[in-house]
């Protein structure tokens, strides 16, 4: 097939079946674009919209963003994962607001420079909304491009990434770019999936290598063997006022869950009983035993958690830090960004 008639068969195809209205197709803008890429970094849309409508309508303008508190930005990404990508969009929107007086940029270099922006993403905010010449390569284009040409090797392999540029490039039409760069990424993500693709759905099945090779299954090849997983095992205390308040403490600005609130986390029990002895007041000499531990996975470990209840005397139990520390009120809830499974782990432990 020629390759510009597989660009016009993916349009004519998404012109009749692509995705048409989600939420960032409507009053379409860079911004607005930008937001969804970062959202839609790592993440299904089906989740992301939710998430997407909430942090529109309380930031719609690059200012909005740019101007509210870290705090204010995490606690709409809870529950949304991948926290760096917030903390990022925040220090970007700063850096738009301070230096180019609340624009989004028009040129790919300056874009690309943005904090957690890279080469695809940048090209996909600027070919969506601007329909600027640009060619993406998402893990959904990735796949298609491997497929279709028969691109051996794991996408994660320089070599295989560099020739899947090529043809990313090779492929984008001078025209319809946006509409072109949207149709690949909606073939990738609803027809070409990874696990049981919808071949007979596809606009270019007949000259797709991979299809008329039987190879569909086989591209493209398994990324490279991980290492094997560890667990990480935490004590976390859940110190509780006999108001209800919750003792918090705000995470280190990088690493995981980075500049969220959390319960206060120990590398050991002990390490946990002696915080609690030398800081806090409780209300009773009588151990608490600790909760029964849950895991959670993050994207190269596991955390085992371990909750430990504590119940704190008196309206305000000493706390001897600076900064860093709050009483939250899961009644009354402040605009602060939780870890979902710590903000879960607070509500079905709250007294009756």
């Amino acid at each position: 097939m020629p390759t510009a008639d597989f660009a016009r068969r993916l349009i004519a195809w998404h012109d009749r079946h692509g995705r048409h209205d989600l939420p960032w197709q409507r009053g379409r803008n860079p911004y607005r674009v930008w937001v969804s890429e970062i959202m839609l970094q790592q993440t299904q849309v089906a989740t992301v919209v939710p998430y997407y409508e909430r942090f529109m309508a309380r930031f719609p303008s690059i200012a909005a963003l740019a101007t509210a508190t870290l705090d204010e930005v995490l606690h709409l990404w809870t529950g949304l994962g991948y926290y760096a990508r917030a903390r990022n969009l925040h220090r970007a929107a700063q850096l738009l607001h301070r230096e180019h007086a609340g624009a989004f940029p028009a040129d790919i270099a300056a874009v690309v420079a943005l904090p957690g922006v890279g080469r695809s993403t940048g090209a996909a905010i600027l070919a969506l909304a601007n329909d600027q010449h640009h060619a993406i390569l998402d893990g959904n284009v990735k796949r298609v491009l491997a497929r279709y040409h028969a691109v051996e090797g794991a996408v994660d392999e320089r070599t295989t990434r560099e020739r899947l540029w090529e043809l990313a490039e090779l492929h984008t039409p001078e025209k319809r770019v946006a509409t072109y760069t949207q149709a690949i990424m909606d073939l990738g993500a609803t027809v070409c999936t990874r696990a049981k693709p919808r071949c007979g759905e596809c606009p270019v099945r007949t000259q797709c290598r991979a299809f008329v090779e039987q190879r569909v299954a086989t591209l493209p090849a398994p990324r490279r063997a991980k290492a094997a997983r560890r667990t990480r095992h935490v004590w976390m205390l859940l110190a509780r006022q006999v108001n209800g308040r919750v003792l918090l403490r705000q995470r280190p600005a990088s690493g995981i869950w980075g500049g969220l609130w959390c319960l206060p986390e120990f590398e050991s029990l002990e390490a946990l009983r002696n915080y609690v002895g030398a800081r806090l007041q409780i209300a009773s000499e009588r151990t608490q035993a600790p909760l029964e531990s849950f895991r959670h996975s993050f994207t190269h470990y596991d955390l085992m958690i371990t909750p430990c209840p504590v119940s704190c005397a008196g309206a305000l139990p000493t706390v001897c830090e600076e900064g860093g520390i709050v009483w939250y009120d899961p009644g009354s809830p402040a605009q602060l960004g939780l870890p979902a499974p710590i903000k879960a782990l607070i509500a079905r432990n709250r007294p009756t």
